[in-house]
């Protein structure tokens, strides 16, 4: 019998047995099916490209182009660093590589994540805009993966609420909107980080996540990218290597999915998937490394996008057996991924120094959002209240840091609201190219280079409001003023951040003027975008004040994403 034939019908057959008594089964057999077509090959060596030595450059009478390094982690904490007073298990873990970004170059104290989900929010970074100016406002999930953990959540009672769900709608492929998970990205017609600094001479290179879309021209490669090392899947080491510590958190419907679908693998520039060749952080940094010495000799633009801290939570050995003094398994192993990364950032930087490119380099770091409440570590964000996938400040309050020895003074503090899409206008300014007036974004260097200012006290706003939206979920920024409005519940959140940054107290119903002024802005700004180009699927309830393994009861507050 055909082999196609045998596994659909032992996934079939698994599948009708769990919907009528466990869902682990689903599971079971979806994570089969999945690890059945995506085959893994055996660990293969990349040839980076690497450039001659430029004598042509070097002899010019301009400065060379710097280079341009951007460093992005996945739902990274506020909380998760030292170097503003936190740091995970109450700061028993330094993050001195991270911190030494800030410390040497700038601190934007009010940086902010475009979204309270990652794909939106990298699609801001790639093109400098809000991701709704082109209909990106939902997150692309995997074919089966949003009914899989409705399921979960209505079995389980997840946190007390129920989700919304819009499968019939969204999975109608007569409906001009509808697009299969691998078409959900980012429209050919934007003008990616990539495509601009190529443009200009520069070598582009890709490593780690992606999430905006593979076909149809949308892959790195066809975005821009002359290089692509891609997370082909979400398990930094196989579940059972020696060398890994895991941690499980049954009560979170997307950790079991992760578990039963996730594989190891890499795939580069398009080709088969194999084995990356290690722990996920260590191997990408490592592959990071021989990027910045293949490139020394010619600008190049390194986007190492970082799984990190994402789920599932698995750790080096080595790493949590550094860390003994965390008693909390859970808590170790999330700490040890972080020492990962922090470790990550120090030989990126050792790199660029032994190649002696350091002064000429640009380093940015920032998050994709904030720490996610799904973990169940509820100092992941703290001061600020909610988490990823919310747009309170624990959700989009997210490190941003940028250091350019000699240029950026060390040990800046920028204070004004900057947010994701600025990063595409710094980096292009960086590298002399003209501005396009069509950016939502602006270059920060003015703003942090000048000497003998305060860029805290004296310098303009960068924007006179920002923006979030998420269907029904809608947030503007403005004047120091923050106002959260939700179809679901029907409510309307004010914060004034200048007092009150933790977002503890609602003051909508005594400043109802502020309200409406607030909103006119929102009605203005939303008439400059555009229709979602895929329909949400779902709506998860997320409780703003608690991690996803307490349950709900009356009185928290909470917020639907649409996802």
């Amino acid at each position: 019998m055909n082999k196609w034939l045998i596994v659909a019908g032992m996934v079939v057959g698994l599948g009708l047995l769990g919907y009528m008594f466990r869902i682990e089964l689903i599971l079971q057999g979806i994570g089969t099916l999945r690890k059945y077509q995506n085959e893994i090959g055996d660990y293969r060596e990349i040839n980076w490209s690497k450039a001659e030595n430029n004598s042509k450059q070097a002899n010019q009478s301009q400065p060379p182009k710097p280079n341009i390094v951007l460093i992005l982690a996945d739902d990274l904490g506020w909380n998760d660093l030292t170097f503003n007073g936190g740091g995970v298990a109450n700061g028993s873990l330094t993050t001195a590589n991270i911190d030494a970004i800030a410390r040497e170059g700038v601190w934007f104290r009010n940086g902010y994540s475009a979204s309270g989900t990652c794909a939106p929010s990298r699609a801001a970074l790639m093109t400098g805009k809000y991701p709704t100016r082109f209909g990106f406002e939902f997150t692309p999930t995997p074919d089966g993966m949003l009914p899989m953990l409705a399921r979960i959540m209505e079995a389980n009672g997840i946190s007390g609420l129920k989700p919304i769900t819009h499968f019939d709608k969204a999975h109608d492929t007569s409906s001009k909107n509808y697009l299969p998970f691998d078409e959900m990205g980012l429209p050919t017609e934007e003008t990616s980080l990539a495509e601009a600094l190529r443009e200009h001479g520069y070598h582009t290179v890709h490593i780690g996540k992606w999430h905006l879309g593979q076909a149809n021209g949308m892959s790195p490669r066809q975005q821009g990218f002359d290089e692509s090392l891609l997370l082909a899947s979400g398990l930094y080491l196989p579940e059972d290597d020696p060398n890994v510590v895991n941690s499980k958190q049954d009560y979170d419907p997307i950790d079991r999915f992760q578990w039963a679908v996730y594989q190891h693998a890499a795939s580069y520039n398009g080709g088969e998937n194999f084995q990356p060749g290690g722990y996920l952080t260590d191997y990408y940094t490592d592959e990071a490394v021989k990027v910045i010495r293949n490139n020394r000799d010619r600008p190049f633009f390194l986007y190492l996008a970082h799984w990190a801290p994402h789920t599932p939570l698995q750790a080096l050995s080595a790493d949590y057996d550094a860390l003994s003094h965390i008693d909390d398994h859970k808590l170790r192993v999330y700490a040890a991924m972080i020492r990962a990364l922090d470790r990550s950032v120090g030989k990126v930087m050792q790199a660029l120094k032994e190649n002696g490119i350091d002064d000429n380099t640009l380093l940015l770091f920032t998050s994709d959002n904030g720490g996610a409440g799904y973990v169940g570590i509820p100092e992941v964000n703290r001061p600020f209240r909610g988490w990823k996938i919310s747009f309170f400040e624990g959700g989009i309050h997210v490190p941003f840091f940028a250091r350019w020895p000699g240029v950026i003074p060390a040990g800046r503090v920028f204070d004004k609201p900057v947010h994701h899409f600025d990063i595409f206008a710094t980096a292009t300014g960086a590298a002399g190219i003209p501005m396009d007036p069509n950016l939502d974004g602006v270059n920060l260097l003015p703003f942090v280079t000048k000497e003998g200012t305060d860029p805290s006290e004296d310098s303009p706003e960068p924007h006179d409001a920002l923006f979030w939206r998420g269907g029904h979920y809608q947030v503007v920024l403005a004047e120091g003023w923050k106002l959260q409005k939700t179809g679901r519940p029907d409510k309307t959140w004010l914060f004034n951040l200048s007092s009150d940054p933790e977002e503890r107290t609602n003051l909508a119903d005594k400043y109802p003027d502020r309200v409406k002024k607030l909103l006119a802005l929102l009605d203005a700004h939303n008439l400059r975008q555009t229709p979602p180009a895929w329909p949400a699927l779902m709506e998860v309830p997320i409780l703003i004040d608690k991690t996803s393994d307490l349950d709900y009861a009356s009185g928290d507050e909470y917020i639907y994403w649409p996802n």
